[in-house]
């Protein structure tokens, strides 16, 4: 099998403070108030769908006052395309967290197969879509009709640089023999099954993302002898 190879005298002039004046502790805060936004809006978008959900329903589920959304956001359009680009953006970063991992905890010597890369990358989805603080890809995938087309072309750029990752992959794979179809094709197939399972899945009722991946790997690949 091949391997799948970030005091002044008065009349002195008052001394300016160098760099930027200090922020306030609102300033300051600025980041954590605009996550808090991103991630009630997030949860709401997808628990109540984006027509339903108002900047009001979102202020308050992030412990604001109402007019708050609008110091960070234009209007709810644009922190709706915020919530996927966030999405898209942590997505990413994981995804390379997990292969950074697993690489890491080879052997010396070792080299992870095109078919170990794969479940590293199926189970780090799985976990997008359905682990802690996974709100934000649902959302993408229930509200994409909902972005204006210079919104959607920002996203899908950072979709494309996520799915990327798996080109190589695929392609090692076809040519091992593991996976049968055209790896192009196999992508786009892969990728709608994996994603249809955010309609579906129970944490309480149906198995673990472990299960998940391995039944996933059983669906798309076949064993070499």
């Amino acid at each position: 099998m091949s391997s799948y190879i970030p005091t002044t005298p008065i009349d002195a002039a008052p001394r300016r403070a160098r760099g930027r004046p200090r922020k306030t502790a609102d300033e300051r805060d600025d980041g954590n108030r605009r996550q808090d936004l991103l991630r009630a809006a997030a949860r709401l978008f997808r628990t109540q769908g984006f027509a339903a959900t108002s900047t009001r329903d979102i202020a308050a589920a992030a412990g604001m006052r109402s007019g708050s959304p609008f110091y960070h956001f234009d209007n709810k359009e644009s922190l709706l395309a915020a919530v996927m680009q966030e999405g898209m953006v942590s997505a990413v970063a994981r995804q390379a967290e997990a292969m950074a991992r697993a690489t890491a905890s080879l052997k010396r010597g070792q080299v992870m197969t095109e078919r170990e890369a794969f479940r590293v990358l199926v189970r780090n989805h799985f976990e997008v879509l359905l682990g802690p603080d996974s709100d934000f890809i649902p959302v993408m995938l229930y509200e994409w009709r909902s972005l204006s087309e210079a919104q959607r072309g920002e996203v899908n750029r950072l979709k494309d640089g996520y799915e990327a990752v798996w080109v190589p992959v695929l392609q090692a794979l076809r040519v091992s023999g593991e996976l049968r179809g055209d790896p192009a094709l196999s992508r786009l197939m892969i990728f709608g099954a994996l994603n249809w399972c955010v309609q579906w899945y129970d944490s309480q009722r149906t198995a673990s993302l472990d299960d998940l991946t391995e039944a996933a790997l059983q669906l798309f690949l076949k064993e070499i002898e």
